[in-house]
């Protein structure tokens, strides 16, 4: 016999006050990361999410997704979701009280203590530091803004951490989401191939990551360079290393500055 009740099973419990559906396609697991997202377009996910390892990740429910669909929560026999701006101006704003329930609807699902983040250009920029925090954690609850924007009353309610994925503005935040769940789920245990992939990669430790070669060793009259085929491990090392200085240097010399800054202050 078991030494834990059936009840203890991977699936978790929380109740509704409407019914919910028996099976559905990504089930609540427990002790699994798992990303809820609230969007006006829950059939443009799981998208690139279910392409190579993350999508073969995903379908071993070794981390889960689930979409909220706002207009479920919208307003009258239309189900409007937006208005004009208060004050008058262009484009449409989407309405707190909308998101408010479907906001509380993810929360209530398990795990609990998920940070709530909304894809936002004037938020934070999203980095390797966030999406290793992210995986450190349960999972997340992602909001992603349409039109003009979102009624800032949401803001002033919720606890809500605005990300950007860059100085720039995108038509909405779904695109912005699924890269950003990517770059998080890629680090969670056993869903990478080789595990240490992500520890020599570009941002891993403060520098880009070094060139790559493969076969064939010499291709156009461009040959790999003699030190990656000595089979000489500490000379191979120490290669990548003056190389990852080299190309963080002359491509991103912003993050360059901030490497030696940070390493006279070891």
């Amino acid at each position: 016999m078991p030494n834990k009740p059936l009840s203890h099973g991977r699936k978790s419990i929380s109740a509704f006050d409407k019914p919910q559906e028996l099976i559905t396609n990504s089930p609540r697991l427990k002790d699994v990361w798992k990303a809820d997202v609230v969007t006006l377009y829950p059939n443009a996910f799981p998208g690139v999410l279910s392409e190579s390892l993350i999508g073969s990740s995903l379908k071993k429910q070794k981390w889960t997704l689930e979409t909220i669909n706002l207009r479920d929560f919208g307003i009258g026999p239309h189900k409007k979701v937006d208005d004009t701006p208060a004050g008058g101006g262009p484009g449409l704003v989407l309405r707190a009280d909308v998101i408010e329930p479907a906001l509380e609807k993810a929360i209530a699902h398990p795990p609990k203590g998920r940070p709530l983040v909304c894809m936002s250009p004037r938020g934070t920029r999203f980095d390797q530091t966030l999406a290793k925090k992210w995986a450190a954690g349960p999972g997340i609850i992602v909001l992603c803004g349409r039109f003009e924007g979102i009624d800032e009353r949401i803001f002033e309610l919720y606890d809500i951490e605005e990300i950007s994925l860059g100085d720039f503005v995108m038509t909405g935040g779904e695109i912005a989401a699924q890269a950003m769940i990517d770059a998080t789920v890629r680090l969670l245990p056993n869903v990478l191939g080789n595990p240490e992939s992500a520890l020599d990669e570009s941002h891993s430790n403060g520098l880009l990551e070094y060139p790559q070669y493969t076969k064939p060793a010499e291709w156009r009259n461009q040959k790999i360079p003699e030190t990656l085929l000595s089979g000489h491990h500490q000379n191979i090392a120490n290669w990548r290393v003056d190389q990852a200085k080299i190309k963080t240097q002359k491509l991103r010399p912003d993050l360059w500055e901030i490497w030696n800054k940070a390493k006279l202050n070891k």
